[in-house]
């Protein structure tokens, strides 16, 4: 599919998307989506280690002013980032890199014991300016072709529910994205991703930064066996603070502070009971 080219009805009133000059000229590829519009190759990308074959779904968003400026970013040498997808806020999906290639989205990060996430993830940009640029909400149209492109993910590739995540999952202490604006439970309702219903906040006891103590130690256990990449030292440190700050985000969005709330805690021990058996990270660890 040439770069730049559409498949939508309606793509005669569609803004063409900026095509990189530096590569302008390189190779393009056939999508692995029926529902790419657009390929518009990005140079960044290498091998996946020892030919291991993606298993998790990384969502992220851009966090640039501009879709301009994100597709530049993720395509052009030198900045060393990538993603195989680009979700558009009008639903038009733009893929650069090939799945069986490892693209470079994740960073230092870390999931249910695995450090190299860019060899076991397809990474997926979704439009949007972020925290910095003032945060706003994901459209409709736009959640709508997260939701499709990653059942078609999901499928080919065998990747099970609990292994969709948010870049602040597996980096929580770097990243805010996808957000608290992003809505998990559509995503949820459509069979993408692990969801509970959040449990209620009330008054009652808390785990907040300072607290050394054995309820500390289990609760950081929980959220080690959950996939998060946490040390059971007993002591609730920044690193502690910053996963619950990123649990709070994905599966507890009325209110994230980084406390360990009986609301946070709950809703943490519905989501280990309601993973398949080989779910948690302790037995994907021992597999």
């Amino acid at each position: 599919m040439p770069s730049g080219s559409f498949t939508s009805a309606d793509s005669k009133r569609q803004r063409a998307l900026p095509v990189p000059r530096a590569i302008a000229d390189m190779k393009t590829f056939t999508p692995d989506s029926s529902i790419v519009s657009d390929v518009i190759p990005s140079v960044n990308f290498g091998e996946r280690a020892n030919n291991r074959q993606p298993d998790m779904i990384v969502l992220h968003y851009t966090g640039m002013p501009d879709v301009e400026g994100a597709i530049a970013q993720l395509c052009t040498a030198g900045t060393e980032v990538s993603a195989h997808y680009i979700v558009l806020e009008d639903g038009r999906i733009v893929q650069c890199v090939p799945e069986s290639k490892r693209a470079w989205h994740a960073g230092v990060s870390g999931w249910a014991g695995e450090q190299d996430i860019n060899s076991c993830s397809i990474g997926i940009e979704i439009v949007n300016r972020g925290h910095d640029w003032g945060y706003p909400d994901y459209p409709l149209r736009q959640i709508a072709a997260v939701i499709a492109l990653c059942r078609g993910i999901m499928l080919r590739r065998n990747v099970p529910s609990h292994r969709v995540l948010g870049h602040s999952d597996v980096a929580p202490a770097r990243k805010k994205d996808p957000g608290e604006k992003f809505p998990w439970h559509s995503l949820a309702n459509s069979g993408v991703g692990h969801w509970v219903q959040p449990a209620p906040i009330v008054r009652g006891d808390t785990l907040q930064l300072g607290a050394i103590n054995d309820n500390v130690t289990s609760m950081q256990t929980a959220f080690a066996r959950y996939g998060y990449n946490i040390p059971t030292s007993g002591k609730f440190d920044g690193p502690t603070m910053e996963v619950v700050t990123a649990f709070q985000r994905h599966f507890r969005q009325a209110r994230v502070d980084g406390i360990a709330d009986q609301s946070t805690m709950a809703t943490l021990h519905a989501l280990l009971q309601s993973l398949p058996p080989e779910g948690t990270a302790t037995e994907v660890a021992e597999r």
